[in-house]
């Protein structure tokens, strides 16, 4: 006869060894995980990487849709309207019947100070400038391929003024520059850390992989290229561009430029990885197999620290993004018509505008928010990729 005391104690019995059971799962579930496993469920502990990824996505989303999402094109201008402030975007309207949803701005009132000739503005809020999601505008091309005409926002009447975050000198919308400044800034940093990682990668691994006389000149050229001065060493070579290249040769040129300085640091990252791989038994076993010298760094020694490299690039492209838009600021970078967030920053150079218009200083708080994010991102993804460590 079984009594309650008897299943009382088989309750306590199965409640043991299911509590026992589930250490021994969540070990035995990590010891048979996979590097990026473990990379990714340490990454997603860290709340703040996590946000700063979406930002990153977010950014060069931007960046790959900026004509849809742009309202105008970057030269589309109103000369009369320079410098005009930021329109507040409305969503609602009161009337008579109540409040009712409508997505406008307030057109402009302009007036001439007779005595400093300067053009001041103010709203007309008897005149409406309907705004409207997914409005037909300026035709454009997709990727450079798809012929569309409709933007992501934008004014009714196409020839209407309507400048979200103010005008520059001549008219333009700045709010779409920024936007299109996005793909430049963004993918010239991406591009040059691509390179970079090329070079570092290879000189770095054949410097440990090789040691000796090898290693002794590779080290001597990183150290002769990290005592020098970098935005000096930027200044002088960008300089050597001649003025008549076309914006696509200089963009290219730049590119070159920031990759050429900034592969030391991952050169002499690699080389302390191979020092510390070189000996593995993985590595030996690959010899011993009869691959290459060259085989074993790229297929063997490389992927085994892919999750390093990655999370050393991630911090290094806010490096590029700032030495562009240096240099762009500068005069020395790109240049018209290029539209770059360095080259955007050129016009809050003159301290007597920007104490009036400064609207035009919005662009280098897209620089800042996207170097935040991508520093954020590479902190998470470099304590991530030790899954190990505690």
């Amino acid at each position: 006869m079984v009594t309650v005391k008897d299943n009382f104690s088989q309750l306590k019995t199965n409640t043991d060894s299911v509590s026992k059971a589930l250490p021994n799962e969540a070990e035995s579930r990590i010891n048979f995980a996979s590097q990026w496993q473990l990379t990714w469920w340490r990454f997603r502990k860290h709340k703040l990487a996590l946000v700063s990824g979406v930002v990153v996505i977010l950014i060069y989303l931007v960046a790959i849709f900026a004509e849809f999402l742009a309202p105008f094109t970057t030269e589309r201008k109103i000369p009369k309207l320079s410098y005009a402030p930021p329109q507040s975007l409305h969503f609602w309207e009161n009337t008579e019947d109540g409040i009712q949803f409508d997505l406008f701005v307030y057109n402009y009132i302009t007036e001439i100070d007779v005595l400093s000739l300067k053009r001041n503005f103010k709203t007309d809020t008897t005149k409406k400038i309907p705004v409207r999601f997914f409005v037909k505008g300026e035709p454009y091309h997709l990727f450079g391929l798809i012929p569309l005409e409709r933007h992501f926002i934008g004014p009714v009447d196409i020839k209407a003024p309507m400048y979200l975050l103010g005008a520059d000198r001549l008219g333009r919308d700045l709010f779409s520059r920024i936007i299109y400044g996005t793909r430049v800034s963004m993918s010239i940093g991406l591009v040059g850390v691509v390179l970079s990682l090329v070079i570092g990668v290879l000189l770095g691994g054949i410097s440990a992989y090789y040691g000796g006389t090898t290693d002794m000149l590779i080290q001597r050229l990183v150290e002769i290229l990290r005592s020098m001065p970098t935005i000096p060493l930027w200044m002088g070579m960008a300089a050597a561009i001649p003025d008549f290249w076309s914006p696509e040769l200089v963009y290219f040129m730049i590119t070159i430029i920031l990759s050429v300085i900034g592969w030391t640091w991952l050169a002499q990252a690699v080389r302390g990885k191979f020092y510390s791989l070189k000996t593995e038994d993985f590595v030996v076993a690959a010899k011993l197999d009869g691959c290459s010298e060259m085989q074993v760094i790229v297929f063997h020694m490389i992927p085994s620290f892919v999750s390093h490299i990655i999370a050393t690039l991630t911090l290094a492209i806010p490096q590029m993004i700032i030495a562009e838009t240096a240099l762009s600021f500068l005069g020395i970078g790109l240049r018209p018509p290029v539209v770059s967030w360095g080259v955007l920053l050129r016009e809050a150079q003159n301290v007597r505008v920007l104490s009036t218009s400064p609207w035009l200083f919005l662009s280098g708080i897209a620089v800042v928010i996207a170097v935040l994010a991508l520093n954020f991102l590479g902190d998470g993804i470099r304590d991530a990729a030790d899954p190990y460590k505690s």
